[in-house]
């Protein structure tokens, strides 16, 4: 019988979920989910962004989102205000308070990732680094910013 190969997709999807348990645990310790992360993340890169945008860029269900935000709005680390435009749109900012508790978390995420990603070399790091953006940006168009470069390094 013939070892089956592991698929790409298979392996990609065990380091997310790995990743992902890693980064909800060690984000307790400044008090946000990952998900609180996200809209705060979001809030903090495009202010004034909707929370069903917020959503699609970080990949979670717009409910996923609304929980984190109303969350976030009862702690006063983000604060929603109307459109200018539509009424029925709320936009997101960040608050000083927010913008404190992310740079906490950022730290957080920075340290999982470096952790987790300790095992290659720094050349190796970046090339993941670079593959997993065109990856991501060729399956969810609008999910991150523009790259900087060939080697650029994951922003926390």
């Amino acid at each position: 019988m013939s070892e089956q190969p592991v698929h790409t997709g298979y392996l990609a999807w065990h380091f997310a979920q790995a990743m992902g348990s890693r980064l909800e645990r060690e984000l307790r310790t400044v008090d946000l989910n990952l998900a609180q992360y996200n809209a705060l993340q979001w809030a903090e890169r495009q202010p004034g962004i909707s929370s069903a945008d917020a959503a699609r860029h970080a990949g979670i269900t717009a409910q996923s989102m609304g929980t984190a935000v109303a969350s976030l709005t009862d702690r006063a680390l983000l604060i929603r205000s109307p459109h200018p435009t539509n009424r029925r749109i709320l936009c997101l900012h960040s608050t000083p308070d927010g913008s404190r508790v992310l740079e906490r978390a950022r730290e957080v995420v920075r340290r999982v990732n470096e952790e987790a990603l300790s095992v290659l070399e720094p050349q190796e790091r970046a090339s993941v680094h670079h593959l997993l953006h065109r990856l991501v940006t060729h399956l969810n168009p609008g999910a991150l910013p523009p790259i900087s470069g060939p080697t650029a390094t994951p922003d926390p």
